[in-house]
């Protein structure tokens, strides 16, 4: 496990009308303050990677369709330096991965149907000074084949 990643398995709970998952909450061990919520979707084969934070933590889950988390350690100063792991996360593999600063990451929907993934960053987004360094999914340094 890459240093600082935590990972909560997930609960869905089905009855007759339907399911109900508890994502994250704030007495969970992993949890550290709320920034806010958003969700972001990827149609069937799209990637969207890879990007770090400085100070924002991420808490992704996926509530529909199924994705590929891959994460890797870009810290010069981490036991985990330069590791990479992946998660297939989906409502039949819940699981909710929090992924701590400078940690790059990204994901690939790899349903046939759009991933719907959920995001609970520590940190409100700011569009004026944003906490996200991007680089090109393919083009990188990163030992990491998102064709697989």
């Amino acid at each position: 496990m890459i240093e600082g990643v935590n990972v909560k398995k997930l609960k869905v709970i089905p009855d007759e009308r339907g399911r109900l998952m508890e994502i994250l909450r704030s007495d969970d061990s992993i949890f550290r303050k709320f920034g806010q919520v958003y969700m972001t979707t990827a149609k069937p084969g799209v990637v969207k990677a890879w990007h770090f934070h400085k100070i924002q933590h991420d808490y992704f889950t996926c509530v529909s369709g199924k994705m590929r988390l891959a994460l890797y350690d870009a810290r010069n100063d981490s036991a985990t330096y330069k590791q990479i792991q992946d998660f297939i996360i989906s409502l039949e593999e819940p699981l909710l991965v929090q992924i701590p600063p400078m940690v790059y990451h990204g994901f690939k929907c790899v349903s046939k149907e759009e991933a719907i993934v959920i995001n609970t960053p520590t940190e409100p987004y700011n569009p004026k000074s944003p906490d996200e360094y991007r680089i090109d999914e393919y083009d990188n340094d990163i030992d990491y084949d998102w064709r697989k």
